[in-house]
């Protein structure tokens, strides 16, 4: 069970998963930090409120915080907008990756084909003429 369980966890697609986990766990921070420093100053600067977290509706005992869903949808707005330009980016490089993959196997095929002969001999004279001729020119011979 031990050796199976090292098998799945040095797996490079769990690996990656991790570094994915703890990445984003950073990425987080990052844009939570820009939303309360300075997105939602911004916004204050329109609505009078540098936080919507006061923001609430009290009906009868119940507290509905809206404020605070407000700020967390605009963190998630902004993580997806994020998450979007990376994975857009990400796509991009790799295309123009593939297509100049593409373009140097088609050139590396291109020089590896030999050209086509554009002469030949005639095999009455042995003059050098033109590979499309039926009649050589040097001694108008009828060629097959």
């Amino acid at each position: 069970m031990l050796k199976e369980f090292k098998e799945f966890a040095t797996k490079g697609n769990v690996i990656d998963m991790a570094i994915g986990v703890i990445v984003g766990g950073a990425f987080q921070k990052i844009v939570t930090s820009l939303v309360n420093d300075i997105i939602m100053p911004t916004v204050a600067i329109f609505t009078g409120k540098v936080s919507f977290d006061d923001l609430t509706l009290t009906i009868g005992n119940s507290v509905i915080k809206y404020g605070t869903f407000i700020t967390t949808i605009v963190d998630f707005l902004i993580i997806a907008f994020s998450i979007f330009i990376a994975i857009r980016t990400f796509t991009k490089l790799n295309e123009k990756t593939k297509e100049n993959l593409q373009k140097l196997a088609k050139n590396s095929q291109e020089e590896e084909k030999p050209e086509e002969p554009t002469t030949k001999v005639c095999p009455y004279c042995y003059s050098e003429i033109d590979v499309k001729a039926t009649r050589c020119p040097h001694c108008t011979s009828t060629l097959e």
